[in-house]
């Protein structure tokens, strides 16, 4: 007779499924790997700064000691960029493991958390892996419904997850609007504002959330630099947020878990001005390459504010799957989001110009079949 090991909400769990490698897709249907396109997981065109490069190779000649477990010069830096102390910045294997720790850290088997209707995958996910209870409220134009959120709320709800841009839909929530809700939750319930694609933000949209951070105990602000900085593959993230929030972080978090060349990266990415401007210019003229082509072939999509489209590739429950095949037989990879509830759609990230047409030429043959 088998045993069921580990506890049942844990064997529960659905787990992530990735966007599929440029490799396996040349294996499974032929195709040179020089010749795919991969417009899925939302990775910066540019990969990795020279900067960053260039401060890798120099730290690996300590590669054969620990990594600084503190991050002392990763916060530094930070603490310089960001206006608020080392002590209240909390390092992450990427911005993933920040949402992980956050609920391990903030909230106990049988308790609430607060998300949006197609919200990030993770965000279930951390609050399946901690037994809590899940508390998911229906979008509003594919976006956050901040007011059904903050009444959603109940007395054993300890975190409200909010994605500022919106993975996988693209929808934007202004700062007033953040903060008036900011300013009514209950004390007593840590918000995580997750803002993975906050430099992707135009000019008029932005603003800095790290200065809510003193103002609000219970906010706990999640960035990346896998996104706009290029750094994917090394998985680095921070949160910032008061010391009674990472103090508790601080406890259960991996002492080595940003390795050193991860920090030093990251350091060099922070400072690099000229590539994070470049990247942005790159994905304001993608954004407008993509949204044109939708329009031309009369396709719905949700305007977007990070750096992916989510597009509606038809009427069908089948239509993203459908499209989706069809474009991986042409080596073009993007990301069906049938997980999220939407299972006409597709979402896009922006890539550099000659990526972006292959994938509008693939489309095209895809939707005439």
């Amino acid at each position: 007779m088998s045993k069921n090991y580990g506890p049942e909400y844990v064997r529960a769990i659905a787990p992530y499924q990735a966007g599929k490698p440029i490799a396996e897709v040349a294996r499974e249907f032929g195709l040179e790997e020089a010749g795919i396109v991969k417009l899925a997981s939302n990775e910066n065109p540019f990969g990795v700064p020279e900067s960053a490069r260039q401060a890798m190779a120099a730290a690996v000649a300590e590669l054969g000691r620990y990594p600084d477990a503190n991050g002392f010069d990763l916060k530094g830096a930070l603490s310089k960029r960001y206006d608020v102390p080392a002590e209240w910045l909390t390092l992450g294997n990427g911005s993933n493991d920040i949402l992980e720790i956050a609920a391990h850290a903030f909230v106990e088997r049988g308790q609430s958390v607060v998300y949006s209707q197609y919200s990030f995958a993770v965000y279930a996910l951390a609050t399946q892996g901690v037994g809590a209870q899940h508390i998911v409220v229906p979008a509003k134009a594919h976006g956050h419904d901040l007011a059904a959120m903050l009444a959603a709320i109940r007395d054993d709800t300890r975190l409200v997850f909010i994605a500022n841009p919106n993975n996988p839909t693209g929808t934007f929530i202004p700062a007033a609007e953040i903060e008036a809700f900011l300013a009514k939750v209950p004390a007593h319930v840590v918000v995580v504002l997750d803002e993975a694609y906050n430099e992707f933000l135009a000019a008029e949209n932005q603003f800095e959330s790290a200065a809510w951070v003193k103002k609000y105990p219970n906010l706990l602000v999640s960035r990346t630099f896998s996104k706009a900085y290029g750094l994917a593959g090394l998985r680095v993230g921070f949160a910032i947020a008061q010391p009674a929030l990472t103090d508790l972080m601080n406890r259960i978090r991996q002492p080595f878990n940003v390795n050193s060349l991860a920090q030093a990266a990251a350091i060099a990415a922070l400072n690099d001005k000229a590539f994070l401007q470049r990247s942005a210019e790159n994905n304001t003229a993608g954004y407008q390459q993509l949204v044109t082509a939708f329009d031309k072939l009369g396709l719905e999509y949700v305007p977007s504010y990070g750096n992916f489209v989510l597009v509606k590739v038809g009427d069908d429950a089948d239509a993203g799957a459908r499209v989706n095949l069809a474009l991986l037989k042409q080596g073009v990879i993007v990301r069906p989001v049938g997980g999220y509830g939407l299972p006409e759609w597709l979402r896009i990230s922006i890539g550099l110009p000659e990526e972006n047409e292959a994938f509008i030429e693939a489309l095209t043959n895809a939707l005439a079949e």
